[in-house]
């Protein structure tokens, strides 16, 4: 926790931090978090750090705990965020039925399994006025979902105007071949990339079908995506600032455990 939280506080003060987002932590560490954090954290009247707290299997426990930790650190850090895991609608509705209750108004990710369709799923996650979040990878190769899989739930994310995030495995921004830890053995996997991802959930929201979808995901060519002032394109694809803009809206943010990765790798790659 001391070595994460000194990391993300020099990210903050760091030429990158306009791309830096949450502090992701199980709410249950968020104690553990404010006395590693308290000679490190802004003072009152400054930005605060926004946390997103990881609720476990005692949702309504969990809560309390960020609702403590808010009214203990308001000013100066903020969880206005919490991440959970549902396989089924009654379990949606029940976490919904808990937020309603919370004490300050949060954004909510549920993460679903991708196989098979979740498509029932993420209606029962709009219906509760939440959002969706899908996980991209793991520390073992069969944690990592298929193509087909991941842009069925992104194509299904655009049709309902969904909010999403997605999360694990995202430290690369092109899709290739790593090693899936950080150990010097680790075994390689295919991993996706965050650009892929974004991208493929922009197409998405612009009517692209899966197959279109799911054959952005699976570029590795850095050569057939340009960025410049007016947009990106990717082979015949064009999505212009504007619809940018409002695609980030919807793919609200990437997970990582790493954040030197992904901008030391873009910037080799000239995107950056």
């Amino acid at each position: 926790m001391e070595a994460a939280v000194a990391n993300y506080a020099g990210y903050r003060a760091g030429d990158d931090r306009w791309m830096l987002g949450r502090f992701v932590v199980p709410a249950a560490r968020l104690d553990e978090l404010a006395a590693a954090a308290v000679s490190l954290l802004p003072p009152a009247g400054a930005e605060p750090w926004p946390i997103s707290a990881l609720l476990g299997e005692e949702a309504a426990l969990d809560l309390d705990r960020v609702a403590a930790f808010n009214a203990q650190h308001r000013g100066r850090a903020v969880v206005d965020a919490v991440e959970l895991r549902a396989t089924t609608s009654a379990e949606i509705e029940l976490v919904a039925t808990a937020l309603a209750g919370a004490t300050d108004p949060l954004e909510a990710y549920v993460e679903v399994p991708l196989d098979p369709d979740p498509s029932p799923l993420l209606a029962a996650v709009v219906a509760a006025g939440l959002r969706a979040k899908a996980r991209t990878g793991g520390v073992i190769a069969s944690a990592i979902p298929s193509s087909d899989a991941l842009a069925r739930f992104l194509v299904a994310c655009a049709t309902l105007s969904l909010p999403l995030k997605a999360t694990a495995g995202l430290h690369h921004p092109l899709r290739a071949e790593y090693r899936l830890t950080y150990a010097p053995d680790a075994p390689r996997g295919t991993m996706y990339g965050f650009v892929n991802v974004f991208l493929a959930s922009a197409l998405a929201r612009a009517g692209v079908d899966q197959a279109g979808v799911r054959a952005a995901l699976e570029e590795r060519d850095p050569t057939s995506f340009a960025f410049d002032d007016t947009g990106v394109s990717w082979r015949d694809a064009r999505i212009g600032v504007a619809d940018l803009r409002a695609a980030r809206a919807h793919a609200s943010a990437f997970g990582s455990c790493s954040f030197d990765e992904p901008t030391t790798e873009l910037r080799a790659l000239g995107w950056l």
